[in-house]
């Protein structure tokens, strides 16, 4: 297959619209319709404690809005309360990965009880080991009252690796953070355990050298998504090369991946070098939600091997998507140096891949700039800053802050998605803290997996 693996991927999402309107809680979404006002405070005492109001209300859509038999995090919530019929309760585990990541914050800044996310992660946990599985990895989606998987495409209907990849990334962030607490505590770090160690990530190798997307035991491997970088995938090579258990061959890393040393890129977008090739996107850099899936526990500070230095992947295409914002060639309304960030969101036409230039709808999401906080601090305080004081009472909820909008096409959806939503917590606390990259960088297989790779680390 030699089209870019990023336009594949989108293609799918094009011709399976349901992904589109699919919904979780519809009831509970609808009940809260005329509940919508939420208190926005207009001052605070400090940034401090301006970011913790903004990191509370934004991990509460894995906390106050989850599926209730799962505790998983919902696929999306939708505040008109508009879904179609037969779609509700469906949760996603990519989503549900960073929305672990945030609880665990929830915890360490006194916004819930330890006490709480302990029995929340227990009832996942348990939730997690009868769900259905395809060796060892989860689906995209499952339907949370059953556990069965829902379908993400006609052949999508098995494992997903790569949301497995999300899923596990914050799963192990909880096992460090808890492995050494009560007994209550060890257990429920013993249980994610065996979780991770379950992977199968040998077996979607398929035989060769590079790790496959899907498999579906119905369609087997005939969705065909060989991983190759660069895009938001990282976190899974990672994973596999670093498993106890079902482990992946270093080779499978530099021939899969970076596509025998391909990916390295001489693009210049701004003045900032792009570095790697990102796929489908060469010029002007990929969605920025490429810079936060892998990096919720990967700490891409000092973190570099023979390809890249993952700091300045990261804060380049940071740049470059506010740089590109900011000069606004398409002409749309909003955009500035206060109001940017490109994107995977919804659109005026469903769920887009938005990136500058070759991308651009005139969509801006939040989360882009705020789950960019550590690579864009001033960047990202601007627009925050803006987002709330100045369009505060057009895309503000339940939640923190609706999916996405157009100032230029007067275009204010009162929606979430759970994969933009539940970043900006784990983000936002990197910056501050970097609480989830030391969890999950002091996990010892992770350690010798990134070293089984070529990566050095040296965050200081």
């Amino acid at each position: 297959m030699h089209k870019e693996f990023l336009f594949n991927f989108i293609l799918v999402l094009l011709l399976f619209p349901g992904f589109f309107f699919g919904s979780c809680n519809e009831k509970t979404a609808k009940e809260n319709v005329s509940s919508n006002e939420v208190e926005r405070p207009s001052d605070f005492a400090s940034d401090d404690k301006f970011l913790d109001f903004i990191q509370q209300t934004h991990l509460n859509y894995m906390w106050d809005g989850a599926e209730k038999t799962s505790g998983l995090a919902c696929e999306r919530i939708h505040m008109d309360g508009i879904y179609p019929e037969n779609d509700s309760d469906v949760v996603t585990i990519g989503g549900s990965g960073f929305g672990i990541a945030g609880l665990i914050v929830g915890v360490e800044r006194g916004f819930i009880s330890r006490k709480e996310v302990v029995a929340r992660l227990q009832q996942i946990a348990d939730y997690l080991e009868k769900a259905d599985r395809f060796h060892g990895a989860w689906p995209h989606w499952i339907y949370g009252p059953t556990g069965k998987v829902k379908p993400f495409g006609t052949k999508d209907n098995g494992g997903d690796l790569v949301e497995t990849a999300f899923l596990a990334e914050g799963l192990l962030c909880a096992r460090e953070y808890f492995k050494n607490g009560n007994e209550e505590e060890k257990r429920l770090a013993q249980k994610i355990d065996a979780l991770w160690r379950q992977i199968e990530w040998d077996w979607y190798l398929n035989g060769q050298d590079v790790l496959y997307w899907h498999w579906s035991p119905e369609y087997q491997w005939e969705m065909n998504f060989p991983i190759r970088g660069y895009n938001e995938c990282l976190i899974t090579y990672i994973l596999a090369a670093s498993s106890p258990t079902h482990p992946i061959p270093a080779s499978a890393y530099h021939n899969g991946w970076a596509r025998g040393g391909e990916i390295k890129s001489n693009a210049v977008a701004y003045g900032y070098p792009l570095i790697l090739k990102h796929n489908g996107a060469e010029e002007y850099g990929g969605p920025l939600f490429w810079a936060h899936y892998s990096y919720i526990g990967l700490n891409p500070k000092g973190l570099s091997d023979k390809y890249a230095d993952y700091w300045e992947v990261n804060r380049n295409q940071a740049m470059i998507n506010y740089t590109y914002c900011v000069q606004n060639p398409k002409g749309y309304k909003g955009y500035g140096d206060s109001c940017w960030g490109l994107t995977a969101s919804y659109s005026m036409d469903g769920y887009s891949a938005h990136m500058p230039m070759k991308n651009d709808k005139g969509v801006i999401a939040p989360t882009a700039a705020l789950s960019s906080f550590p690579y864009t601090p001033e960047e990202s305080m601007r627009a925050l800053r803006h987002f709330y004081n100045e369009l505060g009472d057009r895309i503000w909820g339940k939640y923190g802050f609706y999916d996405a909008f157009s100032i230029h096409y007067n275009w204010y959806p009162q929606r979430y998605l759970a994969i933009d939503q539940l970043t900006i917590a784990p983000m936002i606390e990197n910056y501050r803290t970097g609480l989830l990259w030391k969890l999950f960088m002091q996990a010892p297989e992770i350690q010798e997996g990134l070293k089984k790779l070529g990566f050095t680390s040296n965050p200081s």
